[in-house]
C-alpha cells in the first residue's frame, strides 16, 4: 500500500479540516497519512481522533522553515507528538513571529492600494495558523489577481513588494530540536534550496546529515517520476531515507491530489517503516 507523509490542513495553509483530510486519505486507500502543518500541531488531536475510527495510521508531524539563502529550506518533522518537548515548545515562538508578520503584510498591501484587513485574513483561515495563502485567496476573491500563484508572484513571494521575513530556525538547531523531541527530521522539496550545481546539493546534504538529518522528500508530489528515482538514489548515497508525500493543500494548491500528487505519485509504505525504525533506533549525528 501507499502512504502520504507531507500534507496540510486548515490549521495552517490547507483548505481541509484535519478529520476531513484523514477521511480523504482512507478514500484514497492510503495505509498512513502524516499531517504536517506549518509551525503548528493544532490539528493533530482532531486528525488522530478520526484515524482512531478508520483503517489508517495518522503520523503526527509539522513543517518548519529554516534560515537559508539564497533559496528556502523546509523540514518535515515526523512522529512529533502534540505534547511538551524541545521542538514543540519552540513552535510557539515561530507562531508568534508568523502572527506579527501577518499584520505587517496587511499593512504593506494597504500601502500598495489594496483594501484588506487582518479581520478578513483571519476569517479566511477560520482556525489555526494564518499564512500567506490566506492573503492570496483574498487577493483572488477581490479580483486583484487571477489566481494564487500570481498573488505570490506579484505581491507575496520572497522578492515581491508585500513580502515580510519572519523568525526561522537555523537548520542545525531545527534538526537537533527534532531529534531531541524523539522525532524524525526530513529535508522537504530540495529544489527550493536555490542551488544550481550538484556539488552545492552534495555539500548541503553532507552538512545536514552530519547534523542528524534522517531523510529527504524524494517522492514529492510536484516531481516527475525520473526526478523522484534520481533523488531517492542520491538520498541513499548519503545514508538518508527517501521519504515523500504530495504536499497536499486542498484548494490552495489546485491539481495536487492527496496521495497521488499530480496523478503519478506513489510513496511505498516501506518508507514509513524505515522512518519508524530510524526513530526507534536513532544513529548518532555525524
Amino acid at each position: 500500500m501507499a502512504v502520504d507523509l507531507h500534507t496540510h490542513s486548515n490549521r495552517s495553509d490547507g483548505s481541509d479540516e484535519p478529520a476531513e483530510l484523514v477521511r480523504k486519505a482512507v478514500a484514497k486507500n492510503l495505509s498512513a497519512v502524516a499531517l504536517t502543518d506549518h509551525d503548528t500541531l493544532e490539528g493533530i488531536d482532531e486528525a488522530q481522533q478520526a484515524a482512531n475510527e478508520l483503517p489508517i495510521e495518522l503520523v503526527p508531524g509539522v513543517e518548519i522553515s529554516c534560515e537559508w539563502a539564497p533559496g528556502a529550506m523546509h523540514l518535515v518533522v515526523l512522529f512529533l507528538e502534540p505534547e511538551e518537548g524541545p521542538l514543540q515548545d519552540r513552535l510557539q515562538e515561530l507562531q508568534t513571529s508568523r502572527s506579527q508578520r501577518n499584520y505587517r503584510i496587511a499593512d504593506r498591501l494597504r500601502r500598495l492600494g489594496i483594501d484588506i484587513t487582518m479581520e478578513e485574513v483571519i476569517a479566511e483561515s477560520r482556525v489555526g495558523v494564518v499564512g500567506r495563502p490566506h492573503f492570496a485567496a483574498i487577493l483572488v476573491r477581490k479580483g486583484v489577481v487571477a489566481d494564487i500563484p500570481t498573488a505570490f508572484q506579484d505581491y507575496l513571494g520572497n522578492q515581491a513588494p508585500a513580502y515580510v521575513p519572519r523568525l526561522r530556525l537555523e537548520p542545525e538547531e531545527a534538526i537537533s530540536l527534532a531529534r531531541a523531541s524523539g522525532a524524525v527530521p526530513i529535508l522537504s522539496h530540495p529544489h527550493t534550496l536555490g542551488h544550481t550545481a550538484a556539488d552545492e546539493y552534495a555539500a548541503t546534504y553532507r552538512r545536514l546529515t552530519t547534523a542528524g538529518l534522517v531523510g529527504i522528500d524524494a517522492y514529492y508530489g510536484d516531481y516527475a517520476p525520473e526526478e523522484r528515482e534520481e533523488l531517492a538514489a542520491i538520498a541513499r548515497s548519503f545514508g538518508l531515507i527517501p521519504s515523500g508525500g504530495s504536499d497536499y493543500h486542498g484548494s490552495y494548491k489546485e491539481g495536487l491530489e492527496l496521495g497521488s500528487g499530480r496523478g503519478d505519485l506513489v510513496v511505498p509504505d516501506s518508507v514509513l517503516e524505515e522512518l519508524r525504525q530510524a526513530r526507534l533506533n536513532p544513529a548518532d549525528p555525524g
